[in-house]
């Protein structure tokens, strides 16, 4: 069975982070193996406290999960909470991982969890980053035109970005992935008249089980996209 690593906050309402991540993965037939950075207190409605980890905690989770007998196939990355711990996770993992970052900003149910700036290297290091249209503007530092602001990240050394569709409007969700060495790419489902917390964390676990059972960059964001769209009509 594959297995993917999933660095993350806990949401104590099961909404999001790595409750959600689990259950994706559940889904997809793949074991995660959890390092926390973060415990959060939150509802459907707000977040009410954070407890970060330490960087060395975080650390030294990633290399016992690395450790298993059956060592995870890729990465997911979701809260991180702080610049040392985006440092810590640099790094603790190895060159031949391919790791999927949800950057997580902002939690759906209110609260900054991260700035913008706190990546440093880990934006270059990871095979995709998967932000929404807020976060894909404060990540860039430009507003306009989402294919100007991933084309800005791309000219920064980041891999590939897979811009989300779901804030956006029209009948279709269309996520569109821009790679450094192709064309973009575009997926698309109907827009549905639902909403749950948890997409971004669902989408970018999708897409870390699909590549770590061997599916290309793009096939794995397609993947996913029909993962957490059979969620949605759940």
């Amino acid at each position: 069975m594959s297995a993917i690593l999933a660095i993350g906050g806990t949401d104590s309402s099961g909404g999001a982070g790595l409750s959600r991540d689990a259950a994706m993965a559940a889904t997809l037939g793949v074991t995660l193996r959890p390092a926390v950075t973060a415990v959060t207190v939150q509802t459907n409605a707000a977040v009410l406290a954070v407890h970060p980890c330490t960087a060395e905690a975080v650390a030294d989770q990633i290399t016992a999960a690395l450790a298993t007998p059956a060592p995870p196939g890729a990465v997911k990355i979701g809260m991180l909470g702080s610049a040392a711990v985006a440092d810590a996770v640099t790094n603790a993992l190895p060159d031949d991982l391919p790791i999927v970052l949800d950057p997580v900003l902002k939690a759906t149910s209110g609260g900054t969890l991260m700035a913008a700036g706190g990546f440093g290297a880990l934006l270059r290091r990871v095979a995709v980053v998967t932000p929404n249209l807020d976060e894909l503007a404060a990540l860039s530092g430009c507003s306009g035109d989402p294919a100007r602001q991933a084309a800005t990240l791309l000219a920064q050394g980041v891999r590939a970005v897979l811009v989300k569709g779901g804030h956006g409007r029209g009948a279709l969700s269309t996520d569109v992935l821009y790679c450094a060495d192709g064309s973009p790419v575009a997926f698309e489902k109907p827009r549905l008249g639902v909403s749950k917390r948890g997409t971004g964390c669902s989408l970018a676990t999708a897409i870390a089980c699909h590549l770590a059972m061997g599916a290309p960059l793009p096939e794995a964001c397609r993947a996913a996209k029909e993962a957490v769209h059979r969620w949605l009509q759940e």
